[in-house]
């Protein structure tokens, strides 16, 4: 095993210093929270100046393994807050960061996703929620869907189109909107798995104040890209599947209920992503084990796991590149559902106590197509593959000149 070096070494050191005289479980999580925040380890990879260390992801896990090493908390990650951070990081003004950014990290503020439309999913720019300028603010109208966590969420980042003169690409723009104020209504949608997970939104002259547009009016499409990119690059890993630390005092009583809040739209998310990690005991119980059809499809579906947990341990699945790590979790989650088809027969198709696993193997047949639409269908992932990374000629297009006379549903 290769010595670390010694800057390694030296960073070490000091979050152990560090968590020797600030790390105590006794604390409420919010208390700890804002320790982390003020310290800038919660987030070792953020600028100084937005409650960060500035440091490189190499030396981000050396500060991950040391709070790992006592069991120390780390800082709010659940739900779509991660998102927008990513996208403050990069396109948001330094009075937007220095806002919203600690209570991101802190876990104080909820956000959720404001993208898709019954009208436009996968064709985002076709988006046709307004945002109108009134001289003062901005005022929202319009749907919005397949919004998770909006029901308990306190921000949403949201796409709007603010200028119907313009392509449908650039008459777009970026805002962060309060999600607890007149004028936006939340209601669940229930799903064919059984779960409601999502939420519909819908905004009547819902208010934007003018601080709150990421970027400038017509910018919407590039800033939505840099979140889907980070959005698409997380499908190298299983949501809904977060450890939890162990212990009875009150910071972990807090971190374990605070999980069960965020995880609760996810709770499916580990069978939409193919339950690969359930093959193999399935097999054994059930005898399929046995045969070499069976264990190929096994094989097969964890091979393709383990690639494309690789390609996202080694970084790769960003930019464009993340719609191939996109397109590899749709692949992954169809041979998982297949594998297990093959493996429990007839008894997948059940449901609740009569299905395998308490109704888990049926929830994977029916929650596993979730993954090639969310996030952009499989088709839009190859359109982006090919065009920006390939760079094979665009598709012919059919929408162009102002948005306001290209024709809709």
């Amino acid at each position: 095993m290769t010595a670390p070096a010694p800057a390694q070494d030296a960073l070490a050191r000091e979050v152990r210093q560090w968590l020797a005289r600030n790390w105590d479980p006794n604390l409420s999580l919010a208390e700890w929270r804002e320790r982390l925040a003020d310290a800038g380890w919660g987030q070792p990879t953020w600028p100084t100046e937005y409650y960060g260390r500035g440091l490189n992801a190499e030396q981000a896990l050396v500060v991950q393994a040391e709070f790992a090493r006592i069991g120390a908390v780390g800082p709010a990650t659940a739900g779509p807050r991660g998102l927008a951070a990513a996208t403050l990081l990069e396109h948001g003004s330094d009075a937007q960061k220095k806002r919203y950014l600690r209570g991101i990290t802190t876990g104080r503020d909820a956000w959720c996703q404001l993208f898709s439309e019954p009208g436009s999913g996968s064709d985002l720019a076709g988006a046709t929620t307004r945002a109108d300028w009134d001289g003062a603010r901005w005022i929202v109208n319009g749907q919005k869907v397949w919004n998770t966590s909006a029901h308990h969420a306190d921000y949403g980042i949201l796409v709007a189109r603010t200028d119907w003169n313009l392509p449908k690409h650039q008459g777009l723009s970026y805002f962060l909107i309060r999600m607890k104020q007149p004028g936006v209504e939340v209601r669940p949608l229930k799903q064919m798995n059984g779960h409601a997970s999502f939420n519909e939104v819908f905004f009547t002259d819902a208010v934007v104040e003018a601080d709150d547009l990421v970027g400038k009016p017509g910018q919407g499409w590039q800033v939505a890209l840099t979140t889907l990119s980070h959005e698409r690059a997380g499908f190298t890993s299983i949501r809904g599947a977060e450890k939890l630390r162990h212990g009875d005092q009150r910071i972990y009583r807090e971190y374990a209920r605070e999980i069960e809040i965020a995880n609760e739209p996810y709770t499916w998310y580990p069978q939409r992503a193919g339950r690969i990690d359930m093959l193999l005991d399935r097999a054994r119980e059930s005898g399929a084990i046995e045969d070499p059809v069976a264990r190929q499809e096994i094989a097969g579906a964890i091979a393709l796991q383990r690639c494309l947990g690789w390609f996202g341990a080694r970084g790769l699945a960003k930019g464009p590149a993340g719609s191939i790590a996109k397109l590899a979790a749709s692949r992954v989650a169809r041979a998982g559902n297949r594998a297990h088809t093959i493996v429990s027969g007839i008894d997948a198709l059940f449901e609740g106590p009569d299905s395998p696993r308490d109704g888990i193997v049926g929830e994977i047949l029916l929650s596993t197509p979730a993954t090639s639409i969310a996030g952009g269908t499989d088709e839009v992932q190859k359109n982006i593959i090919a065009e920006r990374i390939l760079e094979l000629p665009r598709e012919p297009r059919f929408d162009d000149g102002p948005f306001k006379d290209v024709p809709r549903n």
